[in-house]
């Protein structure tokens, strides 16, 4: 069975397509005799407040507050930028990353626009917060960066760094990057330059897609089976790999790509940064498990001669993440945990919330730990920090940054206040404020704010009007029906608009889409009020939230793969039996499957026996349990549970042996839901 969450319907210009969704710019478009088309060319109502579907440029508020952001930072301090470009050894004069179908994956040729004729950097124009056009230009920077001898990283090649450290005969490499065409690019790079090196090792900090994606584009299967290549990492790494990118990755995938940019244009008008890199490749994405993990802080490893020491930060950036210590260099890797700019609490594409308190008492440790040695750090976002008093400061006022969101959010929690209100009031110092490498490009502390709350207290606010509230659309209906002429409504939302209100104007109008979808002049008196939100905004996800938005309203959801990284089954195909089963029951419709009652018998010929029973709609399971009563036994390997999932009717046959009910597969997988990738957001 296919099904999407909801019945989702495209808006074309005032009217609902019967057929597949609008590609991206096909739908409602600003004519030049001002007259609105939809994707056959046709007029469509006009709207009364004359709007139009085109992106605009900045209103004379919005360029004013970003004319200000001048007068609150230091412009004319450069050491962030210095320690950017320091040791630049090559860099391509263009670097566009293309799949084998000439699709192009990844590009800093997109970004252009960010430098002058002369090739100096560009002032920002009236369409862009001046902070984070400038993070712009820095993450702009791209090439083979030496960190110091023996340590080099690609740095501009995916919205990670890929790093190279070498040993007596090749490379161990830290965190392969996110797409298999970016990290071999990557590679061939540093082979080109610094000569052939095989990889001895890999290390992969966390388990964000990101940070492992790419690795068969540095080594394969065989490879790191037949030489015994070490794969590094974490403690929990791949249950959480597996539960990010399985559990509630189609939702997460989607909003990610809110998040990152990924339908909009580059430009003065489009995707800026988002703080830790230019955005997200969208190549093959694969994976192989890891065969070494490390549990303890002050664990080591010894590979080609380089010794690393570990130490365990669980619970910061991801839920299993570590940094490493190299003695030799004084060379301090920090993963994700600083990362040249103010980092989430709760990530907008959607993931479990950080332990603010945790992140900056780790911090702390690894100032304790390293501190009096390192002479550098350098992490797998953005570029390094060199000197001993620079590496203790960094450690220290990042550390600073998080602990302040997480007491201070817990203060106004205990006097009674909500999320909402907290992230309108919390604002951090203005020493800390004012320091480049903790400003607001990625995460921001409104939102961190929100996620100290959430963490704490959950989504109720104790109020009771909130505790089962209608759904947005049936909300929006009444509150629609209340205002009686939504004509007027708009008109003072025009109002409002003309007075620089972008906020309530976007969160009104908003709800008149919700209450009617087809209202064209509140999608684009909405959309034009996101786009001066995302113009104002410093954090480079924000800005692409708001104009990835505006893009919806304007011309509806697009379905269009292309802007979507080309995934591969290596996460599913690497999880354990028991997670597989976990994910049978979050793919079952339940209520469909209310009548199912099924007791099956899973022998695994290369894992436990587990007893697998189905009532109500719910997958429930007992490892090391069979029962002589089951309706069928299901004699398979682990990856038969796999073809199951999938439904791969090839490879059951092939791999599961049935005996008793022949047809109980079938019933197993008779309510298997697909997911509807591209779900609306911003509309019903």
């Amino acid at each position: 069975m296919t099904r999407t969450a909801i019945d989702r319907r495209t808006f074309v210009t005032g009217a609902f397509a019967t057929g597949a969704l609008v590609a991206s710019g096909a739908a409602l478009c600003g004519c030049a005799d001002g007259e609105s088309k939809n994707a056959d060319g046709k007029p469509t109502q006009a709207s009364p407040l004359e709007l139009t579907a085109d992106a605009k440029g900045a209103t004379d508020t919005t360029a004013e507050a970003n004319a200000a952001v001048y007068a609150l930072l230091d412009f004319s301090d450069e050491r962030e930028r210095d320690f950017a470009t320091q040791g630049l050894i090559a860099a391509p004069a263009e670097l566009e990353i293309v799949d084998e179908s000439g699709k192009v994956v990844w590009s800093q040729k997109a970004y252009a626009f960010l430098d002058a004729e002369d090739g100096s950097p560009a002032g920002a124009p009236d369409t862009a917060n001046p902070s984070l056009w400038r993070n712009a230009q820095l993450n702009h920077l791209y090439g083979l960066f030496e960190v110091m001898d023996g340590i080099y990283q690609v740095r501009g090649y995916d919205m990670t760094n890929i790093t190279f450290i070498a040993g007596e005969t090749g490379w161990i490499v830290f965190d392969p990057l996110m797409s298999v065409e970016c990290s071999k690019a990557a590679f061939a790079l540093v082979t080109e330059n610094l000569g052939e090196r095989p990889i001895m090792g890999i290390v992969m900090s966390h388990p964000h897609v990101d940070h492992y994606g790419g690795i068969k584009g540095i080594v394969t299967e065989e490879e790191v089976a037949e030489r015994a290549i070490p794969i590094i990492v974490p403690s929990g790494f791949e249950e959480h790999a597996v539960a990010e990118n399985v559990y509630a990755g189609n939702a997460m995938g989607r909003r990610a790509g809110y998040q990152y940019g990924a339908f909009l244009d580059r430009g003065e008008q489009g995707a800026l940064s988002i703080g830790i890199g230019l955005g997200q490749s969208t190549g093959t994405v694969s994976y192989l498990s890891p065969n070494d993990t490390i549990t303890y802080t002050g664990e080591t490893r010894t590979i080609d001669g380089i010794e690393m020491e570990f130490q365990m930060t669980p619970g910061t950036e991801a839920p299993a993440e570590m940094n490493t210590w190299f003695p030799g260099r004084r060379a301090l890797w920090v993963a994700e945990n600083c990362t040249g700019t103010l980092h989430n609490l709760y990530t907008l594409r959607g993931a479990e919330v950080r332990d603010g308190n945790a992140w900056a008492n780790y911090l702390m440790e690894t100032k304790a730990r390293y501190g009096s040695q390192a002479e550098l750090t350098f992490q797998s976002h953005n570029w390094p920090h060199f000197g001993n008093d620079v590496v203790n400061e960094y450690l220290e006022n990042t550390a600073a940054v998080y602990k302040f969101i997480a007491d201070q959010a817990l203060m106004y929690l205990n006097q009674g206040y909500t999320s909402t209100e907290i992230a309108n009031m919390i604002e951090l110092p203005d020493a800390l404020a004012r320091t480049w490498y903790t400003r607001q490009y990625y995460g921001t502390v409104a939102h961190n704010a929100r996620a100290v709350y959430q963490k704490y207290m959950g989504f109720y606010d104790a109020n009771p009007v909130n505790l089962h509230p209608l759904a947005p659309e049936d909300a929006a209906k009444k509150l629609v029906e209340y205002l009686g002429d939504t004509d007027a409504v708009l008109a003072r939302a025009q109002k409002d608009f003309d007075a620089g209100e972008y906020q309530w104007v976007a969160q009104i109008t908003n709800t008149l889409v919700f209450a009617d979808p087809s209202n064209t002049s509140a999608r684009l008196l909405c959309a034009d009020a996101l786009e001066q939100l995302a113009y104002r905004a410093e954090s480079g996800t924000w800005r692409n939230v708001y104009l990835s938005g505006a893009k919806e309203l304007r011309e509806g959801t697009t379905q269009d793969d292309a802007y979507r990284a080309k995934g591969s089954a290596d996460v599913q195909r690497a999880m354990p039996v028991a997670m597989m089963l976990d994910y049978l029951g979050i793919l079952i419709d339940a209520n469909a499957a209310a009548s199912t009652d099924l007791t099956v018998n899973l022998a695994f010929t290369d894992d436990d026996p587990y007893l697998l029973t189905m009532r109500f709609g719910v997958v429930l399971y007992q490892r090391g349990v069979q029962s002589d009563d089951a309706d069928a036994t299901l004699t398979l390997p682990r990856l038969g549970m796999f073809a199951i999932l999938t439904n791969d009717e090839d490879s059951i046959a092939k791999s599961v042996q049935i005996k008793g009910d022949p047809t109980v597969i079938e019933k197993l997988t008779e309510h298997l839901v697909t997911y509807d990738f591209f779900f609306n957001i911003v509309e019903p």
